[in-house]
């Protein structure tokens, strides 16, 4: 969560640090991914099982333990999984850019640039706080920390910088647009069969609540 602080506050100077140090996928998605994943599910899935979520329509839903991590553990796999699509997209839109990158060089740049959307991702935990407001001021940060990352890290030709930036950014906000849509109209109980599905599998975990 540091990193995306800084990669907020001093963007420039962070992705530099970022590019020299030429950490490898693995390195990436191992130790500073799925932990920052790990922290972020452990947080929301606590807020869900103490104070569960207001619906539109019916009571308040408090969220079971098992529900609360059923929930935590799909989004534990969505969020590497856009990251990995993004990276993909990214790589290949470079290409209509007669870029030549690498797909190392679109992770990292995916992973730390979607930081400030995983920092605001903390704050669903809050009480009654709108999923689509962290996710609106979240992917805001993102884009603009991109603005700084998708030179340095894609070294695209100075025609093409912008262009390229363009495009990875409405990638970005399109996918996680989408799992933002998901996650948000399941907890608004609009997915009724799914939720169904998740309390039965939930009540088989014999967790307490």
């Amino acid at each position: 969560m540091i990193k995306a602080l800084l990669l907020i506050f001093e963007p420039f100077a962070s992705w530099e640090r970022i590019w020299r140090a030429r950490r490898g996928v693995a390195f990436v998605l191992f130790l500073y991914l799925l932990p920052t994943l790990v922290l972020i599910c452990a947080v929301e899935g606590y807020g869900l099982h103490h104070w569960g979520r207001a619906r539109e329509l019916g009571p308040r839903r408090l969220y079971t333990r098992g529900e609360a991590m059923i929930f935590e553990a799909v989004q534990f796999i969505l969020y590497p999984a856009v990251v990995f699509i993004a990276a993909k997209l990214i790589k290949s839109v470079g290409e209509t850019f007669h870029g030549r990158h690498t797909f190392r060089q679109t992770f990292v740049l995916v992973a730390y640039g979607l930081s400030p959307l995983f920092l605001l991702h903390l704050l669903n935990a809050v009480k009654d706080i709108s999923p689509w407001l962290t996710w609106t001021i979240g992917i805001i940060l993102s884009i603009a920390v991109l603005y700084q990352g998708v030179p340095r890290m894609m070294e695209p030709d100075p025609p093409h910088a912008f262009g390229l930036y363009l495009m990875s950014s409405l990638l970005l906000l399109f996918i996680t647009g989408l799992v933002r849509f998901v996650t948000a109209w399941y907890l608004q109980g609009k997915f009724h069969s799914v939720d169904a599905f998740v309390t039965s599998l939930a009540g088989q975990l014999h967790l307490p609540l």
